[in-house]
């Protein structure tokens, strides 16, 4: 079963990350170089600090990815000094 694009996804924000479910951009070689390619890249749907929340337009897959491992996302109760 598909997922629906998540509502909240929008073109303008956009990551250039691999998908872990379809792998689709394994055989780009503008992807191998390192360069944003026009065909691969996924949905920025939220963050909460250095956790990003992905989809993927392809598969329609989602995750979330800890861009900084090793430093965890403050708690959503936690005033911001």
């Amino acid at each position: 079963m598909r997922l629906p694009i998540d509502p909240q996804a929008d073109m303008a924000r956009r990551a250039w990350v691999d998908c872990p479910s379809c792998d689709d951009a394994r055989t780009c070689a503008i992807c191998a170089d390192g360069r944003n390619c026009s065909r691969h890249w996924r949905y920025l749907i939220s963050n909460r600090g250095p956790v990003v929340h992905l989809q993927c337009p392809g598969c329609t897959h989602m995750w979330s990815l800890n861009t900084r491992p090793g430093v965890t996302p403050r708690p959503a109760d936690d005033p911001v000094c």
